[in-house]
């Protein structure tokens, strides 16, 4: 197995773990982590719609985890 395609798989992985987690943050946190290690995989692999996708969510998810911090640290804090 090359690199790339270790890359590719814990991206995979990643995405699987959020589908996992209970809590909106850390669903959140994994994407982000999954959209940066798809958009690696797919520049490296040159997947560009993999690349293209994963650039379009990357803030996406960035938002949408920002605006939901704020919530969750009045609600726990």
């Amino acid at each position: 197995m090359s690199w790339i395609d270790f890359l590719g798989f814990s991206a995979a992985l990643a995405v699987l773990a959020s589908f996992c987690m209970t809590t909106i943050v850390a669903i959140r946190s994994l994407s982000l982590m999954s959209n940066i290690l798809f958009m690696l995989y797919g520049w490296c692999a040159h997947i560009y719609p993999v690349l293209l996708l994963h650039l379009i969510l990357l803030p996406v998810n960035l938002f949408k985890l920002r605006r939901i911090k704020p919530s969750v640290r009045h609600i726990n804090p």
